[in-house]
């Protein structure tokens, strides 16, 4: 069984149940006690910023900012370098405890023994 789960969350507002569904999962793994890295690419980029996922909204979903602050607090959330430079986002501009980093750190992240990757 794995011990660590990398999620790879490539949606956002444009398509707003894959994209709420990476992040429950990524919040339900964190409760049920296994590592989580969270990786947010492409249009997900956005809710590595202050105040984006309170925008976001989705009937009978878990409230995403309240899944974020669960993954952060017991997990790792990372944006992607080259997402974060298409959309001018720095390290100064994202939520405290947001890393940025690229594809070199997710492949390195993915092949450790006991991972399991899921891209949403």
């Amino acid at each position: 069984m794995a011990n660590k789960l990398v999620i790879k969350v490539t949606a956002g507002a444009d398509a707003p149940e894959r994209c709420s569904q990476a992040f429950t999962v990524a919040a339900v793994a964190v409760a049920s006690g296994v590592e989580v890295s969270l990786w947010l690419t492409g249009e997900s980029s956005w809710f590595a910023l202050p105040g984006r996922a309170a925008e976001f909204e989705l009937p009978h979903a878990a409230p995403l900012p309240d899944l974020i602050d669960s993954v952060l607090a017991g997990g790792r959330v990372t944006l992607c370098t080259q997402c974060a430079a298409r959309r001018e986002i720095t390290e100064k501009d994202v939520l405290e405890g947001v890393r940025i980093a690229g594809a070199q750190v997710f492949v390195q992240e993915t092949m450790t023994d006991g991972t399991q990757a899921l891209v949403y």
